[in-house]
């Protein structure tokens, strides 16, 4: 595996501190929902399907505000939106003391105003690296992602259960008002020096067309997948009674897809997105074959979690060319809106499967929806696109 192309990207101004920040930045909201579930089911003694609610409903809100927030960092910059992670900061630190409904409500609207960490630093690398290096700084992008996904839900629930979950929700809060202090210090660039974000943005229906759709519609149907096969795993191992074992299942994912984005990173020459979107799905069908049998299903979840960070990487690549600079806030709003939302289709549409057929059949309809988006996407990428990045 060459490595050269990452120490390029690494050695560059601003992108080795740039992405150490956005690891600590990400790791608190990716332990928000797990912690949430703990709050709700232990503390408030509602029940999954009550903690499910406010998940849904916090996810909801986030997949509306988030294109909203990154319009915002267009117009307004950086800071004016950081500043926003007053009331985020005061939701989080205050929900101990909230009773089920005020939870449920005001987590839709702690939603629609949370910072988007993850688009934030998508954006700033954008402007750091040069187009022609943007391939392996997405890998380490997605890389990173995948870490913070590894720490902060073990994190949460190590905070829930040996303290308890009003002080893990007030450890998140701070934690976000920390990580925001630091960005709103180092304020770091959104457009790269090379391009021009002068002047009023263009139209949405300028750019907003069938490739940039497709763009879009990678990440939709790459959650979509993962999320159908994160509950068809856990559906797996707990109909077989094994499921102390799914932490050990999920780090085997995220290590495979961390693998992934650092092969990706490395070519010269890659398949398009929407390939490697099909390639995912095309993999999650067989993966039901592992069902009940730990190492079995470990290993059969592998192939598809490899093209995971890579498929996630190219989307945001494609993106940071076709999007105008003056509206790559939005753009990438926009993909943060596309990954909430395909969890939220996922979960439910192999959860149904699973109810009805078992888990193996689970794999199998995430699968085939992703293949379906997937061929939703080809057919858009066909159109032509009218308004380049640089606009």
């Amino acid at each position: 595996m060459n490595l050269a192309p990452f120490k390029h990207v690494l050695a560059l101004p601003g992108v080795r501190p740039l992405m150490l920040l956005m690891l600590f930045a990400r790791i608190p909201p990716t332990a928000a929902g797990v912690t949430v579930t703990l709050h709700v089911v232990t503390t408030l003694d509602k029940g999954y399907a009550a903690a499910g609610t406010v998940g849904f409903a916090t996810m909801v809100g986030i997949g509306l505000g988030s294109p909203l927030m990154g319009k915002l960092i267009d117009s307004k910059g950086l800071r004016v939106t950081l500043t926003l992670s007053l009331l985020e900061g005061v939701f989080w630190v205050t929900a101990p003391l909230m009773d089920y409904y005020v939870l449920l409500v005001l987590a839709f609207a702690n939603g629609l105003v949370a910072v988007p960490m993850m688009s934030i630093g998508r954006q700033a690398l954008t402007a750091l690296v040069p187009e022609a290096q943007r391939r392996p700084a997405f890998s380490l992008d997605s890389i990173s992602v995948e870490l913070s996904f590894m720490v902060g839900p073990a994190a949460g629930v190590l905070i829930a259960t040996r303290f308890s979950t009003g002080a893990a929700l007030v450890t998140i809060g701070v934690a976000i008002l920390a990580a925001c202090a630091l960005l709103f210090a180092v304020n770091p660039p959104l457009v790269h020096e090379d391009e021009v974000a002068e002047g009023p943005p263009p139209q949405l229906r300028e750019w907003l067309r069938g490739p940039m759709i497709a763009a879009l519609i990678i990440p939709f149907g790459a959650t979509m997948a993962l999320s159908g096969m994160e509950i068809s795993s856990i559906a797996s191992l707990e109909h077989a009674g094994k499921q102390s074992w799914l932490g050990l299942i999920f780090v085997v994912m995220c290590a495979a897809s961390a693998l992934g984005g650092l092969v990706y990173g490395s070519l010269k020459r890659v398949p398009s997105g929407i390939v490697l979107l099909a390639c995912m799905a095309l993999l999650e069908l067989p993966a039901g074959l592992g069902d009940g049998d730990v190492a079995l299903l470990a290993l059969a979840l592998v192939p598809m979690n490899f093209v995971c960070a890579p498929t996630i990487a190219a989307s945001t690549e494609q993106i940071s060319k076709l999007a105008p600079a003056s509206a790559r806030g939005l753009a990438l709003g926009l993909q943060g809106s596309a990954f909430t939302f395909g969890v939220a289709a996922g979960q439910p549409l192999a959860g149904v499967a699973v109810d009805h057929s078992g888990p193996p059949l689970g794999f199998v309809v995430a699968g085939l929806a992703g293949l379906v988006i997937a061929g939703l996407g080809w057919v858009l990428s066909r159109q032509r696109q009218a308004v380049s990045a640089t606009s």
